[in-house]
């Protein structure tokens, strides 16, 4: 039986490699590790064959923090110094040609588009397209490629490779069979997992604690949502993070969906662009004692025009806090 795995087009994807002149890699808005990290890996090793590469993300303006000890850094630029036609456009990490931002207006340019994803909601946008739902991030489906591809993974490669498997798996809690042992692998090349776990996951400013304290007192718990699974949601103001960067924002979503009364988590995050626009992370949590009552936060979010994973996703909504609240709660049922 064919199966996703099995289909996923690895041998054009090599070939659009091996053949282009010039290639721009452009990461998803609000960038987390797995596109990133997917983004560098790729730029490092085509950088290193001679050919011209471009890497770029529409926003913020610029890279998290956290993410800026990875290597091949330098090959990040502003979204303005991106060509306007290349020989190929990689999309890592991207659900949909929308995730680009801005940057989507760079794909009429190019002369081919190589999708690497492995989000379930993916539309396809590319006239390649390496897509798997089955993998546990999109540094994962890069490994796989540079197999196929016959390009050895040394740590600086590694280190961009890991940074998103472990983001992506949650730290190893959602995973497959098969994660651990490609983790193993990527260690064996002598990058220091403690520190990429520190610099990723255990490192926040100071204002992050008093960021947190106003946020968590919004907090507000809807126990008969989804038969009794329940919601737990939280809203951050612009006026919440003024002096940390967005990044600090994007964690609290990790905190929110820890409460043990509810299955399923969302945070309401205020956007700086106004106009009462609004970007939303859901989060759920697995069946309960084998139960079948989890929700797939990804429906719920490709119902209100965003996308995601089965337990992590989100969408972008626009009005008042009530307006958010219950277009979630209709959405969920």
């Amino acid at each position: 039986m064919t199966t996703m795995r099995d289909a996923v087009d690895l041998e054009s994807a090599v070939e659009a490699l091996n053949t282009a002149r010039s290639v721009t890699i452009v990461c998803h808005v609000q960038p987390d590790a797995d596109t990133v990290g997917s983004g560098l890996a790729l730029a490092l090793i085509l950088h290193r064959r001679g050919t011209p590469v471009w890497v770029s993300f529409a926003e913020p303006a610029e890279l998290p923090e956290s993410m800026r000890s990875l290597p091949g850094v330098h090959h990040l630029v502003a979204p303005a110094d991106v060509p306007a036609e290349v020989d190929l456009l990689i999309a890592v990490d991207c659900g949909s040609a929308g995730r680009l931002g801005a940057l989507a207006d760079r794909m009429p340019g190019a002369a081919q588009t190589l999708v690497i994803d492995h989000h379930r909601s993916n539309t396809r946008f590319g006239s390649i397209n390496v897509v798997d739902a089955c993998a546990e991030s999109t540094t994962s489906l890069i490994v796989r490629l540079l197999d196929v591809w016959g390009v050895p993974i040394d740590p600086e490669v590694a280190h961009c490779l890991y940074a998103g498997l472990l983001t992506d798996t949650g730290s190893f809690r959602w995973i497959r069979p098969g994660t651990h042992q490609l983790a193993e692998r990527l260690l064996a090349t002598g990058i220091d997992s403690a520190e990429i776990a520190r610099a990723l996951l255990d490192t926040h400013p100071f204002g992050w604690l008093t960021m947190l304290s106003r946020v968590l007192g919004t907090a507000q718990l809807v126990p008969t949502v989804c038969g009794g699974l329940g919601l737990v949601y939280a809203f951050v103001r612009l006026d919440d993070i003024a002096g940390v960067s967005s990044e600090e924002a994007e964690s609290v979503i990790d905190i929110v969906r820890t409460t043990s009364e509810a299955g399923i988590a969302a945070v309401f995050k205020e956007s700086s662009t106004g106009g009462d626009r609004w970007t939303v992370s859901l989060r759920a949590r697995d069946s309960r004692a084998g139960a079948d009552d989890g929700v797939d936060v990804a429906e719920v979010a490709s119902a209100l025009g965003g996308g995601g994973h089965r337990f992590a996703a989100g969408y972008t909504a626009y009005g008042r806090p009530d307006e958010l609240v219950a277009g979630l709660l209709a959405a969920l049922g």
